[in-house]
């Protein structure tokens, strides 16, 4: 324990209480305390011979233990509070806290300067004087780089830090060459956006002007990083800076984004529609100055600053499983946030709260804020209600590094500090860059508007690399024209780089992120969707796996209701041959295993399933050991299966962003209502439906959002399938409703059986989980493929006289009312696939029909919600003629009212059959 914790005791007594001990038995007290009193024995000794320490004369023979106290109480006073009076703002004076850093806060006065105090062990100095010791705290904790860490529960963690800081006064030693490199890589920074600025006046670019210290700490994480073993690192930012980055980490061309600069597009694809340049991502394998290959990715990110957090993450985690065996130290996931957005926006709380979950961990992440001090015109005092915008880091006992945006070195030194944290603790660490904003939001935006003093400041600052360059001229590091001629130099070669863009007119074509892992695969069309591949599995393999994944082991003990479930299932597989829901979907499952997929499944419950219905795995109820079924095939491929916590944008994000980096997995994600997914709506518009018009990036994610009409309410009844059907065109996604076990275990199995991925969408039913007509028989897992539209077996299609469409769940209430009035004049066709709509296949069914006068969509949905909206839009200039039977329109997708409900719901059914529709 940090001994320091004891200083609230406050009395002479404890601390000779102590002594007394370690006179007597040194190893009776802790070691931390060992040393204390052997350095204040030491001092004692140098003080009766009037010696010196560090070169100074002690003051006096000895000191008062209260005074001692004192010190130590400055000490952990600089420690828990020193980044409060940190120099860490480069154009605005700080706000005043309270109390101070003076001595007299500490019961201590300028008397006490110089006298000697066996304090001075706690920080590394011996016994030494006081002020000694408060020169060390002063440049450690008070100079450009302010730290917060003494929250961290962990003694361990607090003591690193002590050792790693106050041992160099937070300050780095570099080398000449380093500061060199660092010299480079800043007039690479600064240069490039001053040359944008004059090629490109007016154009939008989001600079990194007045930030631009990132551009050496990324290029001195990188290099360390591949120099401690790292192969990857995975990057996520907002529109601020991302050229720079792109063009001076990642190594894009200069070349390719003047040509962006210019309107030159690479692909005139009418399903390609492209995005700004500042929302591209990219990868690349670059070689660092030590001669070691790294790759790096920055990540496609739409304007919603922080969404493309959980997509990293996913990202991260997804290659570490499949490339380095779960070795996160070989992949770092980088975020760089803006100080507005990290503060503001939930989906950074979200994904941070994943930092040490089982299903969701990735190592540590390495967090940057580029603090501009102004969120689009909103100065910070409007924009948290926190001191610092990144005090939620403290939820997970993360530490943050304050850091002077205009001291280069500071920034790379606390970088290296931070990547050793990660490294060591594998935990999230922080690093806030107090810089500015050269511009206003964008470069034709007015910041005077609502920062006049600010920007009066920032008018008359001199940017990073002339601050550096003058430091690196006073010291002797360099003479002055070696500056001048790097940036003549650099200038003349974007120069050269822009006159080749502005020439050329057939440009190459961009590799996009995460290639490798997308070998083999190709773009979907249309053809793709007028008839599924073959998915069934063989008889033999079925019952393998039916055998295998309903048996417990013996010897274990599991709740009665549990082998209950399992005894049901097993007799599926031997004796009645019939499956019901939860079968087909684990049975797709276990399938993809054998066939050497890694099967991944997440969301809230997934584990027994929100309906008490999956039960994938079996909890032993005397050791609360996990017994997962479908880890026990005798396969490699592994089932992996968490409940996650209670978060739909960023679970959503992770998981796609987990699909993105393994095509070959089955990714899915379980909504524990698909009413809920509106919490995660920006995965669902940004990435899920148009990352690969805006990005190229495909994905084939796979979301099952419970979905039905049951009486339930309006926040647990519709997964809004009109908000989905809105948003696909170009064969974008997938939307399945579907009927039967066996449709359901087909469209998981044709995810992986296609030489495509685009994302899946299964509006997965609820009151259908036990429905005893929804089975299905062995031979329809046995033979055949996904039907996208199911036919009605059991009419004579010469009798019928009105067909009904429809899709999910209603077709049972349907088929019962057709039944119970034995009615043959009525066929009810299931459209199992919503998306792409099978057209073809409806045509061909009313043809089938030729004697029926009435076709008829029937739905759950009131009439302006669900399918309907946009099969009357696609049919309208057809000879479907469909009619429509469905709820009135309505605001809400469903009463709370169980009685209005049924009522409702009866006279669907009875419209269905009894009413003539005109």
């Amino acid at each position: 324990m940090d001994r320091l914790t004891y200083l609230n005791n406050g009395n002479a007594a404890y601390i000779n209480s102590l002594y007394e001990a370690y006179q007597h038995n040194p190893d009776s007290i802790e070691v931390d305390w060992q040393h204390f009193f052997e350095g204040f024995d030491f001092g004692a000794v140098q003080a009766d011979s009037n010696a010196s320490f560090n070169g100074v004369t002690a003051a006096v023979a000895a000191v008062a233990p209260d005074k001692e106290i004192n010190v130590l109480k400055l000490i952990d006073g600089y420690r828990s509070r020193g980044h409060l009076f940190a120099k860490t703002n480069p154009v605005r004076e700080r706000r005043q806290h309270l109390p101070g850093k003076n001595l007299e806060t500490f019961g201590l006065n300028d008397t006490d300067l110089d006298k000697v105090f066996n304090a001075g062990v706690e920080v590394g100095l011996r016994a030494t004087t006081l002020r000694e010791i408060r020169q060390l705290l002063e440049e450690t904790y008070c100079g450009p780089i302010g730290v917060e860490y003494k929250y961290i529960g962990s003694p361990d963690k607090i003591k690193w830090f002590q050792d790693k800081m106050e041992s160099v006064k937070n300050k780095a030693d570099f080398s000449l060459d380093e500061k060199k490199r660092i010299l480079h890589k800043l007039n690479q920074a600064v240069v490039f956006e001053a040359f944008l600025q004059i090629k490109f006046l007016g154009q939008k670019r989001f600079s990194l002007e007045g930030g631009e210290t990132l551009i050496p700490a990324l290029d001195l994480l990188v290099e360390k990083g591949a120099g401690a073993g790292v192969e990857e690192f995975v990057i996520g930012m907002g529109h601020r800076g991302r050229l720079n980055v792109l063009a001076n980490i990642m190594g894009k061309p200069y070349k390719e984004i003047f040509e962006e600069f210019q309107g030159k597009t690479k692909d005139h694809e009418s399903t390609f529609s492209g995005d700004v340049k500042y929302h591209l991502g990219y990868s690349n394998d670059i070689v660092t100055p030590e001669g070691r290959k790294v790759h790096l990715s920055v990540c496609a990110n739409p304007s919603h600053l922080e969404a493309v957090n959980a997509v990293v993450e996913g990202i991260a985690r997804s290659k570490a499983d499949s490339r380095y065996d779960g070795d996160h130290s070989k992949i770092v996931p980088i975020l760089l946030h803006g100080d507005a957005s990290i503060a503001g926006q939930g989906i950074v709380y979200e994904v941070l709260q994943m930092e040490n979950l089982a299903g969701f961990r990735t190592g540590g992440t390495i967090h940057l804020v580029i603090n501009n001090q102004v969120g689009f015109t909103t100065d910070f005092k409007d924009a948290r209600s926190s001191i610092y915008c990144t005090d939620l880091a403290k939820m997970v006992s993360a530490p943050v590094f304050h850091v002077n945006g205009d001291d280069a070195e500071a920034l790379a030194f606390v970088i290296g500090l931070a990547f050793d944290y990660r490294q060591t603790f594998h935990g999230d660490v922080f690093i806030d860059i107090l810089c500015y904003r050269k511009y206003g939001h964008n470069e034709s935006d007015e910041p005077r508007f609502t920062q006049p003093l600010l920007y009066k400041s920032i008018d008359s600052h001199p940017n990073s690399k002339e601050i550096y360059v003058q430091k690196l001229i006073a010291e002797k590091t360099i003479p002055k024209e070696y500056a001048v001629e790097m940036e003549a130099a650099f200038r003349a070669e974007l120069q050269s780089y822009l006159d080749e863009a502005k020439i050329e007119e057939k440009i190459e074509e961009t590799k996009p992120p995460f290639l490798a892992a997308w070998q083999g695969l190709r773009k979907a069309s249309d053809s793709d969707f007028n008839d599924s591949p073959e998915t069934a599995i063989s008889e033999d393999a079925l019952v393998e796996i039916g055998n295998r994944i309903t048996t417990l082991p013996t010897g274990k003990i599991f709740l009665k209701k549990t082998e209950k479930v399992f005894d049901s299932r097993r007799k599926m597989v031997t004796d009645t041959k019939v499956f019901d829901w939860a079968m087909g979907e684990l049975l797709a499952y276990g399938s993809l295993l054998m066939e050497g997929h890694l099967v991944r499944l997440t969301g809230e419950d997934v584990k027994r399933g929100t309906f008490s219905h999956r039960h994938a795995v079996a909890r032993v109820i005397d050791t609360d050991e996990e017994y997962v079924p479908l880890n026990n095939l005798g396969v490699r491929a592994k089932f992996e299966i968490y409940n996650s916590l209670l978060s739909e944008y960023g679970v959503m994000g992770f998981e796609y962003g987990y699909a993105s980096a393994n095509p070959t997995a089955l990714v899915v994600w379980e909504a524990q209502y698909g009413d809920f997914l509106n919490t995660g709506q920006v995965i669902i518009d940004q990435y899920i439906v148009s990352a690969e018009a805006k990005w190229k990036m495909a994905n084939g994610l796979v979301m099952l959002l419970p979905h039905g009409y049951e009486g339930a309410g309006p926040e647990h009844t519709s997964a809004r399938i009109e908000r989905f059907m809105t948003l696909c065109a170009n064969n974008n996604m997938q939307l399945v409703n579907c009927t039967t076990p066996a449709n359901f275990f087909h469209a998981l199995r044709r995810q992986l059986h296609r030489d495509f991925r685009i994302p899946l969408v299964v509006f997965a039913p609820k009151s259908l989980l036990r429905n005893p007509l929804c089975v299905s028989p062995i031979d329809e897992f046995t033979k055949g493929k996904f039907r996208e539209l199911i036919d009605d077996p059991y009419v004579n299609s010469t009798q019928v006289k009105r067909v009904l469409f429809c899709s999910g769940k209603i077709y049972y209430d349907l088929f019962q009312r057709r039944q119970e009035n034995d009615r043959t004049d009525v066929a009810i066709v299931r459209i199992e696939q919503l998306y792409p709509t099978p057209f073809d296949q409806m045509q061909k069914v009313k043809e089938k029909y030729s004697s029926a006068t009435e076709f008829i969509w029937v739905q759950e949905e009131p009439e302006n919600m669900g399918a309907w909206p946009y099969l009357c839009r696609k049919l309208r200039n057809n000879n479907m003629d469909l009619a429509v039977i469905a709820r009135g329109e309505a605001s809400s997708p469903a009463t709370g009212f169980a009685k209005l409900h049924a009522e409702e719901q009866m006279e669907i059914i009875n419209r269905s059959f009894e009413r003539i529709i005109k």
